[in-house]
């Protein structure tokens, strides 16, 4: 028998062929069904030359998840924990957590290969309304908030180095981050050779960052160690116990004691814990975007998938522990910007203006990755008809057509990237930075994002009763999606509980595009008539 990775690579099998007749094509008395029958033709053959192998895709995830989240989120998870080592082990378990999602999407990222990420699958599994809504909420909300938010962060770690750090709503400060916005869609405009190139760079420079804390961290443990009445780091690492409970010194100057909290406000903190974990986590789910594009995705996706978010918790979990070595603990659960506090405070100002530089950079890859696949999804929503065609095209601002050489050579176009769905992204993530801001948009982005992926998930679960015969290079135990499930339910239930107001401006999102497709098929069916 042909192995799965031959005949499911997504290389000889149309995206979206038709699955359910394999599923169906089974003897009169129900044994084992007869050698799959070719597949349907496909729905759409998709836009993107398939160009990238595991490596990039490794990279796009690398550069996606690691960003802002591990040299911000570090304050807010400690401030909801009672000890260092319970916050090591909330990263822990937000990593794994990502990665069960990841894996998930994985499966159905290679049982069902497609353009626009959990687009096709919802679409596959619950009909066209659910696939166009999320298609609909990542492109109007969930990925230009992303944006918005990243850019937001990239300006804050320039004020910050420079001391300023209530310049947040003045306006000078949201059109700075709009103007670094602009760049990196530009640089995402030029070709997708260009931005994986682009995005190798960034990735490097991640790993440098991380390194470099992870290695002072190491430094600071030898020569503390070495000369125990030495002066240096934190100096709390080595004279408290890392799992014992202590009291929190918070932002606004209060203090948490844990040894008088009750069950359900412990409960409490640690879920806040986990939903700042999971912050820093998101974007696991990127590669899948990509996806239609990976020369072999049945092989190629769950190896970058399984070998980039370990990766990313090994790289989490140790420049946490550095952290904890670097800073006093006190210090830890107060600032926002606890890389560039650490730095600062061990090799001075002119080191902590450099660490801020280098995660300005590691910002600018997030950014490149997210504006990266934001394209994809506005691409496949036109592929579907579900968004006007102008967002289908690529290497144009408008409709301009290809000519004759270029249909022929297509190596000779200008550029093979979305550049109208980029375009559209750009304007979109702009309106959110000047009318938001970083808490707001943190909120917002979540709720949109894990109401999907609750969505996505749970249809995995269903169709592996509903279809236990679809074809999956790639299954992780059942138990995997079914974590995810609740975890990203829980998610949900709690930012609306906590924050209904944007709750509301969610649901007045999907109503809008509910009215948007409905419109369409109107124009749709006149048009057939």
């Amino acid at each position: 028998m042909t192995s799965s990775s031959e005949t499911e690579d997504g290389a000889s099998r149309p995206l979206l062929a038709d699955q359910r007749d394999e599923r169906d094509a089974s003897s009169p008395d129900g044994d084992a069904p007869p050698p799959a029958p070719a597949p349907a033709p496909a729905r759409n053959v998709g836009t993107f030359t398939k160009n990238l192998g595991a490596l990039e895709a490794f990279a796009i995830v690398i550069s996606v998840v690691i960003g802002s989240g591990i040299f911000t989120s570090p304050g807010s998870i400690d401030t909801n924990v009672p000890s260092p080592g319970a916050a090591l082990v909330v990263w822990l378990i937000g990593g794994v957590l990502a990665w069960t999602g990841a894996s998930t999407m994985a499966e159905l990222g290679t049982a069902i290969p497609g353009e626009g990420g959990v687009q096709p699958y919802l679409q596959y599994i619950f009909g066209d309304v659910f696939g166009f809504l999320a298609a609909w909420t990542w492109i109007v909300a969930v990925m230009p908030a992303t944006l918005a938010i990243l850019s937001i962060v990239f300006v804050e770690s320039i004020y910050s180095a420079m001391g300023v750090t209530d310049q947040a709503g003045k306006i000078e400060h949201k059109l700075f981050s709009i103007l670094i916005l602009v760049v990196i869609s530009v640089a995402n405009s030029i070709s997708t050779k260009a931005s994986t190139r682009l995005n190798n760079f960034f990735v490097v420079t991640k790993f440098i960052s991380i390194a470099g804390i992870v290695i002072a961290g190491i430094v600071v443990a030898i020569l503390q160690t070495t000369d125990p009445e030495r002066d240096i780091g934190g100096r709390d690492w080595f004279k408290k116990p890392w799992f014992g409970n202590r009291e929190v010194l918070n932002p606004d100057g209060s203090k948490t004691d844990w040894n008088e909290l009750g069950e359900w406000e412990i409960l409490g903190h640690y879920s806040a814990a986990l939903y700042g974990a999971l912050w820093a986590y998101s974007g696991w789910d990127k590669a899948i975007y990509v996806s239609a594009e990976l020369r072999s995705p049945a092989r190629q996706l769950p190896l970058a998938i399984n070998s980039a978010i370990p990766t990313i918790i090994l790289c989490f979990i140790t420049a946490n522990a550095a952290y904890y070595i670097l800073l006093p603990w006190n210090v830890v659960s107060t600032t926002d910007s606890v890389a560039v506090t650490a730095i600062t405070r061990i090799l001075g100002q002119g080191f902590g203006i450099a660490a801020a530089a280098l995660i300005c950079l590691v910002v600018a890859g997030s950014l490149l990755g997210n504006s990266f696949v934001a394209g994809r999804m506005a691409v496949a929503a036109a592929n579907m008809n579900w968004f006007p065609r102008i967002f289908a095209s690529v290497g144009y601002i408008g409709l301009k057509p290809r000519t004759e050489d270029e249909q022929i050579f297509p190596s000779t176009a200008r550029s093979d990237a979305p550049i109208n769905a980029i375009l559209l992204s750009t304007i979109l993530s702009a309106l959110y930075i000047l009318l938001g801001n970083f808490r707001a948009l943190l909120t917002f982005n979540g709720l949109g994002e894990y109401s999907f992926f609750f969505l996505t998930v749970l249809g995995a679960i269903v169709l592996r009763f509903r279809e236990p015969r679809l074809r999956r290079p790639y299954r992780p135990y059942i138990l995997v999606p079914i974590i995810f499930a609740v975890v990203s339910g829980f998610v949900v239930i709690r930012g609306a509980f906590f924050a209904p107001v944007l709750a509301l401006v969610v649901i007045i999102v999907w109503i809008i595009g509910l009215g948007f497709y409905w419109v369409r098929k109107r124009l749709a069916l006149r048009q057939e008539e």
